[in-house]
């Protein structure tokens, strides 16, 4: 069955340097290449430089045509990420223009949009509702959670206003799809017991195609001028989810090893902070992102990934750089909730090892372990690569995507 899928996203390419725009991007290419149309509604370039790209400026919305369908991008209303009142307004701006700009796109079988932000639940059920076709709500993050998990929202009238809107999306869409156990049992928790059928998992994948096992001496180690080090690495958004604590007090404890380096590659509202410590550092590099073609490079250049997350947010919150740690071969230790996604996965992949948050002195034996054992890194990364590219990679998640459009349309045609 072919199906004609209408997205609404924050981020499409080439808006990539986002997570949800890489994913989008890929997830939207495996879905055409199944033989299905695909339009999308998105924002103008933006997330990079957090203002709209100089050559896509002019006009507060532009069609086009793109090999895989129309797509319409409208103006994002950008804003920085440690503004949190302003970006939530931006993102209020973005959703109603995005529901007001798919007018003009051709009627789709099915309506799929992404949250954050939650009020583009609200876009795609009212897109989905005008052509009377179903409604796919997918939540990478759970809000306000997330937000009031780590204190940017206390304001309790406030916060029980989004609970309570959160809630009616997830009443009004057709199906819910989050990407682990975790959060649908945080999702389920929420609805009544007739709707909690409606939540389903489909993990996010790993790009094996453009993410490939490389020997660690990359250009961009080369460009660091650390071709000989040990490198512990942080990749991804430096904000206020991480406890970057941690790798302050690793680099702390190998401040007198010189073969040994840490990395943190990234951007974001917990940028400043990182930049204030790891200044007075000489064991630690703090970097920009990178192009998307030099992503691969990147995660390619570290021995050891590191990936912190702070107590709770797993429910609500699941790190997307591990699959593409795994994709590129590399091992992982993980400071997050047991029993969350990047715990089981790496248990599972063995391909890591993971401490409960806020345990230092376990995360610092856990490093002091892991990094004396070369031969124990090489096979876990062998192990990861082996693990997503034969169950998370994009034409396998693409599968589970087009059985639920196709479930969902063939239900909608019957009734």
């Amino acid at each position: 069955m072919d199906v004609r899928i209408q997205l609404l996203s924050p981020h499409f390419e080439p808006d990539v340097n986002a997570a949800t725009g890489q994913l989008m991007t890929g997830l939207m290419h495996g879905l055409a290449r199944r033989g299905h149309q695909i339009d999308v509604v998105t924002s103008l370039p933006w997330y990079e430089g957090h203002t709209v790209a100089k050559e896509w400026r002019g006009r507060p919305w532009r069609k086009g045509t793109t090999n895989i369908g129309d797509i319409v991008r409208v103006w994002p209303f950008p804003a920085d990420k440690g503004n949190i009142p302003a970006r939530a307004a931006g993102f209020f701006g973005f959703s109603g223009l995005a529901a007001g700009a798919a007018h003009v796109l051709d009627k789709p079988d099915v309506v799929m949009s992404l949250s954050p932000p939650i009020f583009l639940g609200d876009a795609g059920w009212l897109v989905a509702k005008r052509h009377r076709v179903p409604f796919v709500f997918n939540v990478q993050d759970i809000f306000p959670d997330v937000a009031v998990e780590l204190g940017a929202l206390t304001n309790s009238r406030l916060i029980g206003l989004l609970e309570r809107h959160e809630r009616s999306v997830y009443r009004r869409a057709d199906v819910v799809t989050v990407l682990s156990e975790d959060q649908a049992n945080n999702v389920r928790a929420k609805i009544d017991e007739p709707d909690r059928q409606k939540v389903e998992i489909i993990r996010n994948f790993a790009d094996v195609d453009t993410i490939q096992m490389v020997d660690r001496q990359t250009a961009y180690r080369a460009r660091l001028g650390l071709q000989d080090k040990f490198i512990v690495q942080y990749s991804g958004n430096v904000g206020l989810s991480q406890p970057f604590e941690l790798i302050r007090i690793a680099a702390d404890r190998y401040v007198d090893r010189p073969d040994v380096h840490f990395i943190v590659n990234g951007e974001g509202a917990g940028r400043p902070g990182v930049d204030e410590w790891a200044n007075e550092r000489q064991n630690v590099t703090v970097t920009d992102y990178v192009p998307p073609a030099d992503v691969p490079d990147v995660l390619a250049t570290a021995d050891l990934h590191l990936i912190p997350l702070k107590a709770g947010l797993a429910r609500s919150s699941t790190p997307s750089k591990l699959y593409g740690i795994l994709a590129a071969g590399r091992p992982a230790l993980a400071s997050i909730d047991e029993g969350s996604e990047v715990w089981d996965t790496l248990a599972e992949a063995n391909a890591g090892r993971s401490v409960h948050p806020g345990d230092t002195e376990a995360f610092l034996a856990e490093l002091d372990d892991m990094m004396s054992s070369p031969d124990i890194l090489q096979q876990m990364g062998s192990n990861g690569r082996q693990y997503v590219e034969q169950r998370l990679s994009p034409d396998s998640q693409a599968g589970a995507y087009e059985e639920l459009f196709e479930r969902l349309v063939g239900s909608a045609n019957t009734r």
